[in-house]
């Protein structure tokens, strides 16, 4: 990738490889391996169910995180400018670096190594998503979506608060492009648009657009 684990191109049979096209390898590989292990882990759930639930598992936050545990931060060659702005922290080069990795040992190992490799890092994940107890970050999902499918932003905007100062209440919409997807209320602005992100999500979801 150009930010993650190499900036040079190198050679291999005599073509040039550079980490996108790793990254674009990985993240097919990563897909299939993760569909294979929801469809044989929940055998009950739905294609819905399981888009949602792969959706969180592949996601930034998740794939950055367990590229820390796998230390690749300390692997990364970055430029100058990159490394003094904290580079190695940050969750999309993590998550690169994390598919291009995939993608390498899918080259030199073969798909088997490449699922068993997945599968020690993901199943947990799986495990944390679809327990009770998870918390989805729902401006991050909606974020990555958006950027995925739509190559934008999704926007978001205070339509009113109301009470006094001391116990205000927020309500904020969000827009994915000209339409508006969601909306909700808290007790601040960022509340507000975790469940503005929330009902965005869910929408998105039952619309089988993800």
């Amino acid at each position: 990738m150009h930010r993650s684990i190499s900036n040079e191109t190198s050679q291999r049979n005599g073509s040039k490889t550079n980490n996108e096209r790793l990254e674009f390898l990985g993240d097919s590989i990563l897909g299939a391996v993760c569909a294979t292990l929801l469809f044989q882990k929940y055998s009950e759930k739905n294609e819905g169910e399981l888009a949602k639930i792969k959706a969180v598992v592949v996601s930034e936050d998740i794939l950055s995180v367990i590229a820390l545990n796998l230390e690749i931060d300390k692997m990364l060659l970055l430029g100058k400018g990159e490394e003094l702005s904290g580079g190695r922290t940050k969750k999309a080069i993590l998550a690169d670096a994390m598919e291009a990795l995939i993608g390498a040992l899918y080259i030199d190992s073969g798909y088997k190594t490449v699922f068993d490799f997945v599968s020690r890092c993901i199943t947990l994940e799986i495990n944390k998503v679809t327990g009770d107890n998870y918390h989805k970050d729902y401006k991050s999902l909606l974020q990555e979506h958006c950027q995925r499918q739509y190559h934008c932003y999704p926007e978001y905007r205070m339509i009113k608060k109301t009470g006094p100062e001391h116990d205000r209440t927020f309500w904020m919409d969000v827009k994915i492009g000209e339409n508006v997807y969601g909306t909700g209320t808290g007790r601040n602005k960022k509340s507000a648009e975790q469940n503005a992100a929330k009902a965005a999500w869910e929408t998105i979801s039952n619309c089988n657009v993800l």
